[in-house]
């Protein structure tokens, strides 16, 4: 079954030293693909970059996915960072519109793209410009076709949310958005981080009623900590998993915190996974211990390689927390 991890550019120098053997170890996993998160308006772009360039050189096995955001470009400056990355063998990106600045009205659109299907269009314009399709007369058919042999494949994903974006209207709003989506171009989408699969799974069922056909990835970030989780439900909008969070306070001693967490984490993907999820996507607050255990719990990777994965002695680095 496939899984992908999420890594964003590093917030400290000591994690920046740490980040390629976190990598490494999660590379090692077999992910289907890790993308990097880009911060609103390019905030990020250089750092983000840098992971991607990072993974390509020294991990080409596995597909890198870039996250883009549209709030606050241009055109044209859009057009040249898709044409950045692409250029750096980046072939698969992450559409999305991005939070509005602090204090804007929710009916601003502050720069020239709207929306994440815009910016679909504009990434699927980018590839065409520098890969034309080419056009070859076919014997005995009148008129011409498009070759499409040689062509690398783009992924164009999308953000899902399962209860709703923080400014959409209506929950059909939210569906016709999907569906406006994979009319630009999409071919996947991410669900925003989920700690219900319930929820996961009627946002599905109405996706594929309206007649959204691409996989929709569950994303599961695993926490460990009751600030973590508080975090997590403030960025998310979720509602709480009232069980997991009275057994995440109760509990004072770290390594059993970390385990109530990974068994969380691991019972979610599962139900996921036995309902028919194509996959799941981690969050892994660039750690890999924590999400490469929550693997070896539902089966994903078997213990062998976990504990080759986590042993000291991969590349020594001693883990530092990334700040939630």
């Amino acid at each position: 079954m496939p899984f992908s991890f999420e890594l964003h550019p590093a917030r400290s120098p000591q994690i920046a030293r740490q980040l390629p053997d976190r990598i490494a170890r999660l590379v090692a996993a077999g992910p289907e693909f890790v993308s990097v998160t880009y911060g609103a308006g390019g905030s990020s772009q250089d750092a983000s970059l840098d992971v991607l360039k990072h993974v390509i050189e020294h991990h080409p096995q596995v597909r890198t996915m870039a996250h883009l955001t549209c709030v606050g470009s241009t055109v044209q400056a859009a057009h040249d960072t898709v044409r950045t990355f692409m250029d750096a063998g980046v072939h698969s990106f992450l559409a999305v519109r991005g939070d509005l600045p602090a204090g804007s009205p929710p009916d601003a659109f502050p720069g020239d793209i709207r929306s994440a299907a815009e910016l679909v269009q504009l990434i699927h314009a980018v590839q065409s410009e520098r890969r034309p399709w080419r056009e070859v007369a076919i014997p005995g058919t009148p008129g011409i076709m498009l070759d499409r042999d040689g062509r690398e494949r783009i992924a164009i994903a999308v953000a899902a949310f399962p209860n709703g974006h923080p400014s959409s209207r209506s929950w059909q709003q939210d569906i016709d958005t999907l569906l406006a989506k994979q009319a630009a171009g999409a071919n996947l989408g991410i669900s925003q981080m989920i700690f219900h699969a319930d929820d996961y799974f009627r946002m599905v069922d109405a996706a594929r009623a309206a007649g959204v056909e691409f996989p929709i990835l569950p994303a599961i970030t695993p926490v460990t900590t009751p600030a973590g989780l508080a975090r997590n439900l403030e960025l998310s909008g979720e509602r709480a998993p009232e069980a997991f969070a009275a057994a995440l306070a109760a509990e004072q001693n770290e390594a059993r915190r970390r385990e109530i967490g990974v068994d969380f984490a691991a019972d979610l993907t599962r139900r996921l996974l036995d309902g028919g999820a194509p996959g799941i996507h981690l969050y892994t607050r660039n750690m890999h211990e924590v999400p490469l255990a929550v693997l070896a719990r539902v089966g994903l990777i078997d213990e062998a390689r976990f504990a080759q994965l986590i042993a000291p002695d991969f590349t020594g680095a001693t883990p530092v927390e990334e700040p939630a």
